[in-house]
């Protein structure tokens, strides 16, 4: 047999042991195949159908769950508001209404204003050092000690990337332009938007196109133009604002009810991580690769690409700095987390300033 072929034949099998049953030698001899228990979950997702990067990684996942198992271990996913509304899948996943949810924690911060830091937060971590600190560096497990509380257990499921900041029916020329400005903006970028005299609305993303058509809104944020161009936002909001400092590496999460995580085999549970890990690594190449030929499209469609002025983007971080303080002094779980993020984020923006920063100043900027 050929090496090739060989080894396309010989991974897939050594994959599937222990996910598809476990065997063992009758006193013949002869193996006696022990199958696994048919199990069929359902997942809620925070996001629309039509969003086929957020949403379509939760088809994936389960898609691939179900070949690596045989369809034994089978989990139906639904897009927001077909189970539970898009900023409810939390709750439905701690009180046992679904299995799974795909969502992002920043979400629920009037839960505990700690979940912000396993999305991201202003003047935060890039995609690439959020997902060093969350698997890597111990942040999904202090993450995890928060959620516990809720009987859940969470798993990174992907990132967007550098999102932008966002669409605007008027110019931010400064300061004071922000001024009565209403906004969909989640977390704590809303809250510094809020401080800085915006009016501001949190809304699945399902309603906001809807709201800023109406003009219940003047501004949103979303993720970046692959997205931003299916929901429509450039037909109501020609300015479109970057960088997006409130998510400079937003990521996604799985949350998995405690009690059915529990009941899982150990093998569906690795089939379950097998699966994930790689919806995740779809979710993030996949915006990677549509997000600069969607962006040509929107310049086509005359939007005006524009910059946050640098007074808006340090008075920002400024606020954002003395609310993270602020909560760490009065809050000893909150306290934990940002501790340890802000060691890591400390050390890791140094060594990317060095290794990252200095090439992609000199070779963006060549696009030859």
């Amino acid at each position: 047999m050929k090496r090739r072929a060989f080894i396309q034949k010989a991974i897939p099998a050594v994959l599937a042991t222990g996910f598809l049953a476990s065997c063992r030698k009758e006193e013949s001899g002869a193996p006696a195949i022990v199958t696994q228990p048919h199990i069929e979950w359902r997942l809620a997702s925070s996001f629309p159908r039509s969003l086929d990067t957020l949403y379509g990684a939760a088809e994936v996942f389960c898609k691939r769950l179900a070949e690596m198992t045989e369809n034994r271990f089978r989990i139906r996913p639904y897009p927001a508001g077909e189970l539970v509304p898009g900023l409810q899948v939390l709750d439905a996943v701690q009180q046992g209404t679904v299995h799974v949810g795909q969502t992002a924690g920043y979400y629920y911060t009037g839960k505990h204003p700690a979940l912000a830091f396993e999305t991201t937060v202003p003047f935060g971590l890039t995609m690439r050092q959020q997902i060093a600190w969350l698997t890597q560096a111990g942040g999904l497990g202090l993450i995890g000690e928060v959620l516990s509380d809720f009987n859940i257990i969470p798993f990174y499921a992907g990132g967007t990337g550098a999102q932008m900041g966002g669409w605007f029916r008027r110019e931010v020329n400064d300061l004071k332009t922000l001024k009565g400005l209403k906004m969909r903006i989640p977390a704590l970028g809303g809250e510094i938007m809020s401080q800085m005299g915006v009016n501001v609305q949190l809304l699945a993303g399902s309603d906001v196109y809807m709201a800023l058509e109406r003009d219940a809104i003047d501004a949103t944020e979303w993720v970046g133009p692959y997205d931003d161009e299916k929901l429509g936002f450039y037909k109501v909001a020609k300015n479109y604002y970057y960088p997006g400092w409130w998510e400079p590496g937003a990521s996604l999460s799985l949350y998995v009810n405690q009690k059915a995580w529990q009941q899982l085999p150990s093998s569906y549970q690795a089939a379950f991580n097998a699966a994930n890990a790689e919806a995740a690594l779809y979710m993030l190449s996949k915006y990677d690769e549509q997000n600069p030929a969607a962006l040509t499209r929107l310049l086509a469609h005359g939007v005006n690409l524009r910059r946050f002025p640098d007074d808006l983007m340090a008075e920002a971080e400024r606020h954002a700095v003395a609310i993270m303080e602020e909560r760490a002094a009065k809050e000893a779980s909150y306290a934990k987390v940002y501790a340890q993020w802000k060691k890591f984020r400390a050390e890791s923006f140094q060594w990317f300033d060095i290794a990252e920063q200095s090439y992609q100043a000199f070779a963006f900027r060549q696009r030859s």
